[in-house]
């Protein structure tokens, strides 16, 4: 895997690489909300305790199919509000590798499939090689 954080010429970025070269199998991972193990809601007007259930529940899905938090080449990130974006980026940087950041998109919705979420963020990750 070969990150490229900011190539010649681009703008700066905060949090993410503007590309990554890979290879190998994907594992693909579902939108992952604020919910916990039993299906009840974390946070409900925390966006940084929702923000650490939904890393939380990504690690989960990603150790199941074989891969970690390292692993993950883009993450899309959907808030409901964008003052919650400190939130999301300090709790990100608790999860992820400064040197090795995925790709990113950020999209500001109206809402999501339950009015109390304030975060949803789905990923792409690559399998590690296996000896």
């Amino acid at each position: 895997m070969q990150h490229f954080v900011r190539p010649l010429d681009s703008p700066p970025v905060n949090g993410f690489s503007h590309a990554v070269a890979f290879a190998g199998p994907m594992v693909a991972v579902s939108g992952q909300i604020p919910l916990d193990a039993e299906g009840r809601i974390v946070g409900e007007s925390d966006a940084a305790a929702q923000t650490r259930q939904v890393f939380t529940n990504l690690a989960t899905a990603l150790r199941a199919a074989g891969a970690r938090m390292q692993d993950v080449v883009k993450l899309t990130v959907y808030l409901t509000d964008l003052a919650d974006l400190d939130a999301f980026r300090r709790i990100r940087d608790e999860h992820l590798d400064p040197a090795r950041l995925p790709v990113c998109s950020l999209v500001k919705v109206a809402g999501l499939v339950h009015p109390a979420f304030r975060i949803e963020i789905d990923a792409l990750a690559v399998l590690p090689a296996r000896a």
